[in-house]
């Protein structure tokens, strides 16, 4: 049985550096790639014309570009947009985008589901399925990105921020989540600004800091209630962890 082939949706410019330095070619097509990927759109390696056509067939052999697949996708009248995306094993998640002004905002979900159980949260009542995976997460702002068209040739930019507030709880898939934000904030990904890039937490209050010490993006903690008492009831991993 072959190896399965690398999904290089995943793939932060350093670990795309590493898998290139195993073909035997140099760093460099790591940003070259990126660029495809990222900035075009691009999911076939027949289509990146500035590689070799040994290395696109060699690509096409071990490696693969694949993201969520939208099975659903809504569009409202003040220009919000809402995504259904089947991840592998065939469970799905939502992902939405929300227009303000000149400033575009889309929500991203971390998990398959939610450990925490908050009592006013329909996904903690669906329990914990899994952690998505850094191609998951980063796919759906790939997914998103090409339902505009190539809008980085044009330069504009529809989407200006990125929120971790859809499904799950950030914190608790935290490597899959920091190579996501990584690869969010690069300049051969997505360019997000790490003003404009939220990790939303319910307060996971050991990796807070942990977060602080392996990137720099903006944190919202959710706190829903005015005082511990009333959160305790709102959100139960506020006993073990009061804010």
């Amino acid at each position: 049985m072959s190896d399965p082939k690398v999904n290089l949706l995943g793939l932060n410019r350093k670990d795309l550096e590493a898998f290139f330095v195993e073909l035997g070619e140099k760093p460099f097509r790591a940003s070259q790639v990126m660029k495809w990927i990222h900035h075009m759109g691009c999911d076939r390696f027949e289509d990146m014309t500035n590689l070799s056509k040994a290395l696109r067939a060699k690509l096409a052999d071990v490696a693969e570009i694949r993201a969520p697949e939208i099975v659903w996708e809504g569009i409202s009248k003040d220009g919000t947009r809402k995504w259904v995306m089947r991840m592998e094993g065939g469970s799905s998640i939502e992902t939405v985008f929300i227009p303000d002004g000149r400033r575009g905002t889309l929500c991203v979900s971390s998990q398959i589901g939610c450990a925490l159980d908050c009592s006013f949260c329909s996904t903690g009542k669906q329990g914990f399925n899994r952690n998505l995976s850094t191609a998951e997460i980063v796919g759906q702002l790939w997914n998103a990105a090409r339902s505009f068209g190539p809008v980085r040739i044009d330069q504009e930019r529809p989407i200006t921020n990125v929120v971790f507030m859809g499904m799950g709880e950030p914190l608790m898939n935290f490597d899959n989540v920091v190579r996501a934000c990584d690869l969010m904030m690069d300049d051969f990904g997505y360019g997000i600004s790490k003003r404009r890039l939220t990790v939303s937490t319910a307060g996971l209050v050991p990796a807070l800091d942990k977060l602080g010490d392996v990137t720099d993006v903006s944190l919202a903690l959710s706190l829903h209630a005015p005082n511990d008492a009333l959160r305790d009831e709102l959100v139960p991993l506020n006993k073990k962890y009061p804010i």
